[in-house]
């Protein structure tokens, strides 16, 4: 009988440390817009370890450059303006970023200690600083569902995709300088000096260029020298290149509701999330492969060592695990319903 029992509570208390398992040092996330949760999945065996609310409608995830914070955009097309955030490490909700007048939050990067983002009800993009925690930038592109973000580590170039304005805008910071009006300048620094001209962290220069209808994922390929963009009403992928800030070719409509587009970390290949995940060589713009991932297609990650890429399937309910070597399908997680945003987090 004590033997029975002593196995009993063994059993009981392995089964507890294996329910409440720690987030892993490499963890990928996965956003489930129906459950409203995120999910911290262990990429050595693709096992959800814990599941976390992040409010209403999350679409977008990206994790903290230290791995321990993950902050989600709560979209809702403008009916919300809020940032959830996540405690990685103690695998809880913490509590969330009111951005104001700031609605409809989508797109998300995290660089420079800052998490980024746009908000399409505001038709602007902004900032937000985890240390003072407050927006403490705001910038207004004047185009329609400023959607996606990119912002280059040394904070001097900033795209966005603008859905509805079928356009891309390339924002970058100005050399422009000139006197801030005030009193004159007394002994010491002070104003009036030459010193950079409008908001705090000087002026910007913005560039539209036209892309092709419903202008929405991109990526910038690791050269940093073109952007490609999955144009999702045309079918279309327009190509940018960055110096000359103008299109210099536009892939055939083969890509029926593009939306999220990816280079794998080594430039050769892109995958683009469509009718089906398609693989293209980013060299000869040739599509090699049309794997049967979804009809619904959303996210698109990377492992960080480009071994494999995680699509997720927003119809079918799972998120697919890619070979980039051998270009198959290898596994599923089953990480919630109707996921979408997905991101990697290492934790330093």
């Amino acid at each position: 009988m004590r033997a029975a029992c002593r196995f009993f509570l063994f059993t009981a208390i392995a089964g507890t440390v294996l329910y409440a398992e720690s987030t892993p040092r490499e963890t990928l996330l996965v956003l489930s817009k129906r459950d409203h949760t995120l999910a911290i999945v262990d990429p050595s065996n693709l096992k959800v370890v814990a599941r976390v609310p992040v409010g209403n409608d999350p679409h977008e995830v990206i994790a903290s450059s230290d791995g321990k914070l993950a902050y989600v955009s709560n979209y809702g097309s403008g009916a919300y303006n809020t940032l959830a955030v996540v405690d990685l490490v103690g695998q809880k909700a913490l509590p969330a970023i009111d951005l104001g007048p700031l609605r409809g939050p989508h797109g998300l990067v995290f660089v420079a200690g800052k998490t980024w983002f746009t908000a399409e009800g505001a038709k602007a993009i902004g900032s937000y600083d985890p240390a003072k925690k407050k927006v403490d930038w705001i910038l207004g592109t004047g185009q329609n569902r400023t959607h996606m973000i990119f912002v280059s580590q040394d904070l001097k170039h900033i795209f966005t995709t603008n859905v509805s304005s079928g356009t891309v805008s390339i924002i970058e910071k100005s050399s422009r300088t000139g006197p801030v009006p005030g009193p004159p300048p007394g002994p010491g620094p002070g104003p009036g000096g030459p010193q950079p001209r409008g908001v705090p962290g000087g002026d910007w220069d913005e560039t539209v260029v036209p892309v092709g209808r419903g202008g929405e994922g991109f990526d910038v390929s690791p050269d940093g020298k073109e952007i490609w963009v999955a144009n999702a009403q045309d079918g279309t992928v327009s190509i940018i290149d960055i110096a000359a800030k103008k299109v210099t070719g536009t892939l055939p409509p083969n890509f029926k509701r593009a939306n999220r587009l990816k280079f794998t970390p080594d430039g050769k290949l892109v995958l683009i999330s469509a009718s089906g995940l398609a693989v293209l060589d980013a060299a000869t713009h040739k599509e090699i492969k049309r794997l049967d991932t979804s009809s619904g297609g959303a996210g698109i990650q990377m492992d960080p060592d480009g071994s494999r890429a995680y699509a997720a399937c927003n119809h079918e309910g799972y998120v697919a695990v890619i070979d980039l070597k051998t270009l198959q399908i290898t596994g599923r997680i089953n990480a919630g319903q109707q996921p979408d945003g997905l991101a990697w987090a290492i934790r330093q």
